[in-house]
């Protein structure tokens, strides 16, 4: 903005008597005199933080003119993401004031003189350069809320508690090692905020804030918290994440008001049996402690709605603890937890190992290699159509049998889109790369697995095919993805470095952190018998009534282990789809094959994808398929492998066989509305489902016509 258009907008404002001006986001490097004129003026607003954009809108306003004291009627004054070094101290005069916002700025002291700002309410200072506060600060007696956070603050003024109608206080992100004991003086204290501080311990006397409901002291270094924090009793949200607290004191359990209390990342190996007394907690976050045992009274938490217990040394799959962001029912958790405890546990070993790369980079020899290291390589073995899966089992030390399901993936373009539903987290991921052809991408491999996988450990394995060897940038890789663990060399056709390939997934697999884990014995037995039964597929029913038979009572329970198997990649059961859920596959190669039927059939790949009911007919005809068609078509939707067409029942479409040619259609861009989208990455096949979903019907007309 000009300072012409500046000074129209002031001379409108001035003869409209505008009682706010809103001039953030305007590049503003000075403020005219002129501003003075605006005596009406009750808030003036030259920086803010746009709730709806999630940006600061500020200016770059180094000095404010000395006019600004003409608007003795401002009650807010916005100046915040700003290049304010310093105030005049001729802002004091401004005692109306009620809330001044200056976060953002480049402030390195306040004005004494600020103390004549007696009816200030808020007094934003957030993530300026301030490394103390003057002693006359306090004498802003009706201040209800102070935002001090991203400063360099290492102490406060012991007179701070003069300000005793402070209901909230930010201290967030200083350098603060203790608090003064008379802080809790500040008996109308609602919300406490000390996040990244240097504190070590919380003084005693803190439980005098009777009225805290909210205390946050995430990224410090606690040790112990002292047994009076009982005596907060209306607290109401506790966050001491990141500390270094060992246990917790029994007087925790005072805390009835809670709601939130999140303990993740410290060094808890137990929970007092106290904490069953918080009874109204909604959310317990205890992720990343060393925990190996729940107190029997956790069940008492009726409220709770979540629950976080991953990365402790529970005897709980990660299927069953879930996410934070799709946690399972805390009922559920601790009924499981339960069951460990009366029932008799079997340590589960077995793993999945997914194998992928281009075609024809050897994944194929690869698992049949390591399913028999004496197998021989055939001149013209066919490449891999869909999903191979095959079982390789090795004996451990401690005298168990460990089994690995290999999952051997096509590596053509029109398999990627449905691989991506079987790239499991808890997996080995090995990338098998030619060396002499040099086509593997390696940033698009690792991202996809990257996405998929939760960080899953992968290895890279270049076969050196006529012992050619292929240098890549390893380094590089592994700054970009964390979860790469080695590269390792190998001739698959001499064996070359083939025991060393074996020793390593062996390693890695062993590792993976659900591998032996207890399980209810009722869990391994149903497991067992699904894996000996030769059926391709049963039905729920069958499913339940099996569980009966081993020990299940609850159908909760009976769903939990069903899915626990899909993601162990035992079988597969979609329990979210209304038609599929009344199926149990028990050979997930059975479902892909007849997937790839479809995709790799010669009269659907010359149609562009198209394929109608009648052609599933002749596709599926054979006996283990033709029972299930319905099924096996809601397995393509369900994966958006395929989509009905628009007003014409019973014809589909497949968008990975869409032609790449651009349509011939006149588009008219002038009238249209244009979406840009820029990815760092993008998994192949993505955008063709996304132009599936939203121009279907464009889409079928254009290939191929109208469909009758």
């Amino acid at each position: 903005m000009t300072q012409e258009e500046l000074l129209k907008i002031i001379e409108n404002a001035a003869s409209k008597k505008l009682t706010e001006l809103d001039l953030s986001g305007n590049g503003l490097t000075t403020l005219p005199p002129e501003i003075g004129k605006l005596t009406q003026l009750k808030s003036l607003i030259l920086g803010k933080w746009d709730a709806k954009e999630l940006r600061w809108l500020g200016n770059s306003l180094s000095e404010l003119p000395a006019e600004i004291v003409q608007l003795t009627n401002l009650q807010q004054l916005y100046l915040s993401e700003n290049s304010l070094s310093e105030l005049p101290a001729e802002i004091v005069q401004l005692t109306n004031l009620q809330q001044l916002y200056l976060s953002e700025n480049s402030l390195s002291e306040l004005p004494a003189e600020i103390v004549q700002l007696t009816n200030l309410q808020q007094l934003y200072l957030s993530e300026n350069s301030l490394s103390e506060l003057p002693a006359e600060i306090v004498q802003l007696t009706n201040l209800q809320q102070l935002y001090l956070s991203e400063n360099s603050l290492s102490e406060l003024p012991a007179e701070i508690v003069q300000l005793t109608n402070l209901q909230q206080l930010y201290l967030s992100e200083n350098s603060l090692s203790e608090l003064p004991a008379e802080i809790v003086q500040l008996t109308n204290l609602q919300q406490l905020y000390l996040r990244s501080n240097s504190l070590s311990e919380l003084p005693a006397e803190i439980v005098q804030l009777t009225n805290l409901q909210q205390l946050y002291l995430r990224y410090n270094s606690l040790s112990e918290l002292p047994a009076e924090i009982g005596q907060l009793t209306n607290l109401q949200q506790l966050d001491l994440s990141y500390n270094s607290l060992s246990e917790l004191p029994a007087e925790i359990g005072q805390l009835t008001n809670l709601q939130q209390l999140d303990l993740s990342s410290n060094s808890l190996s137990e929970l007092p049996a106290e904490i069953g007394q918080l009874t109204n907690l909604q959310e317990l976050d205890l992720e990343k402690n060393q925990l190996t045992s729940l107190p029997d009274e956790i069940d008492k938490l009726a409220q709770l709605s979540k629950v976080d217990l991953r990365g402790n040394s529970l005897p709980i799959p990660p299927e069953i603890l879930g996410t934070w962001d799709e946690p399972n029912e805390p009922t559920q958790i601790f009924a499981f937890y339960r069951s460990l405890k009366i029932a008799q546990t079997v340590r589960l070993y077995e793993a999945k190992l997914l194998i992928i790369g281009e075609p024809g980079a050897g994944k194929t020899t690869l698992a049949k290699k390591i399913e028999d290291q004496n197998y021989q390589l055939q001149p013209n073995e066919e490449s891999t159509e869909g999903i191979e899966v095959i079982q390789w089992r090795f004996p451990l030390n401690n005298g168990t049998t460990f089994q690995i399901n290999i999952w051997d993936f096509g590596g053509q373009e029109i398999y990627h889109a449905t691989h991506q539903f079987f790239l499991t987290k808890r997996s080995l991921y090995a990338l098998v790369a030619d060396s002499r052809r040099e086509d593997t991408d390696f940033n698009y491999w690792l991202n996809v697995v990257e996405l998929q996988s939760d960080n899953s450990p992968l290895l890279i394995i270049k076969n050196e095919k006529q012992d050619r060897k292929r240098e890549i940038n390893e380094r590089q890789l592994r700054g970009e993805f964390t979860n790469l663990k080695e590269t390792l060399a190998t001739n698959l056709e001499t064996q070359r470095g083939l025991p060393e390939v074996l020793s390593k997934i062996k390693k890695y697999i062993s590792d993976l952190p659900h591998v032996g884990t207890p399980l209810p014995k009722t869990w391994v037995q149903v497991r067992q018998a699904l894996e000996k039964d030769i059926r391709n597929h049963i039905p729920l029913s069958e499913y339940l009534t099996l569980c009966k038979k081993n020990g299940f009572t609850e159908l909760e329970d009976k769903l939990q282990l069903s899915e626990y198997l899909h993601d162990l990649g035992v079988c597969l059961h979609f329990q979210k789809d209304a038609l599929l859920k009344k199926t149990v596959i028990l050979k997930p190669t059975w479902g892909t094959d007849a997937v790839y039927k479809v995709l790799d059939n010669s009269q659907v790949v010359s149609n562009l994808g198209h394929f109608s009911s009648q052609d599933l007919v002749n596709i599926w005809q054979e006996e283990k398929y033709a029972t299930m068609r319905d099924e096996l078509l809601q397995l393509m939707r369900n994966f958006k492998l395929c989509y009905e067409i628009p007003n014409c029942p019973g014809s589909y479409i497949a968008p990975q066989l869409l032609s790449p040619d651009q349509p011939d259609y006149d588009w008219d861009s002038s009238h249209n509305l244009m979406l840009r989208y820029e990815y760092e990455f993008m998994p192949k096949g993505i955008l063709t489902l996304l132009l599936s979903r939203c121009m279907i019907g464009l889409i079928a007309k254009t290939a191929f016509g109208k469909v009758g």
